[in-house]
């Protein structure tokens, strides 16, 4: 335990730093973990203040974010195409800005499926429970995307540090580091912690109004 608190103390004291090669090696012990959790969870909560503060942000923030993304990068493809077979020309940095962009829109999109409950749910299946067995299921729903978040914020924050400690550039580009990317995954992740705790507090509401529980739902639903 000791060492614990020990190594937890590390990790502060390297992002006091700014240090990229030590968050890096703090990030690597065990109390990495702890720190993902605290800032999943601190993160979870402040978005959950910041979106009964602004419903607007709370009803779109996901949606704009993935139509942001999208047309970014349908209009990088677009233009490069068109630039390569009319122009034989097309920038370097184009066919590797891509990826990364989809890498946000899976995930910022994955956060606004957890909220409009549009994954897998068994819908008919967990329809014929009883209320009881239908909390139970939605509470495991909602506790597995908490530990996948759990995990990927973890892993993805020591990916980012292990990318900015060793200066990794945007092929085709002079200045823009890939960590700026990475590190905007743990925070789709916390987005998405935040929407399986704000399902969870719903359904117990739900529950206690003897409200139905389990709903059909589709991806124009919001």
């Amino acid at each position: 335990m000791q060492n614990l608190f020990a190594e937890f103390g590390a990790i502060l004291s390297a992002l006091a730093s700014q240090d990229s090669w030590e968050i890096n090696a703090a990030l690597g012990t065990p109390a990495g973990w702890v720190f993902g959790l605290l800032v999943m969870t601190v993160g979870a909560a402040l978005i959950l203040a910041i979106f009964k503060m602004v419903p607007l942000l709370d009803q779109h923030l996901e949606r704009t974010l993935m139509v942001v993304v999208y047309l970014a990068i349908a209009g990088i493809i677009f233009v490069e195409v068109i630039r390569r077979f009319t122009l034989n020309l097309q920038e370097p940095w184009s066919t590797t800005l891509p990826p990364y962009l989809f890498l946000l829109l899976t995930w910022f999109g994955c956060a606004f499926n957890v909220k409009l409950r549009a994954h897998l749910s068994f819908a008919e299946f967990r329809g014929r429970l009883p209320r009881s067995g239908q909390l139970a299921c939605l509470i495991l729903d909602n506790v597995l995307w908490l530990g996948m978040a759990w995990i990927a914020v973890t892993t993805t924050l020591k990916l980012a540090a292990n990318s900015a400690s060793n200066f990794q550039i945007l092929l085709g580009t002079d200045h823009v580091m890939v960590w700026w990317f990475v590190i905007l995954v743990p925070v789709s992740f916390t987005i998405l912690a935040a929407r399986a705790v704000e399902n969870m507090i719903e359904d117990l509401r739900r529950f206690r109004e003897d409200a139905p529980l389990i709903e059909m739902t589709t991806l124009g639903d919001t």
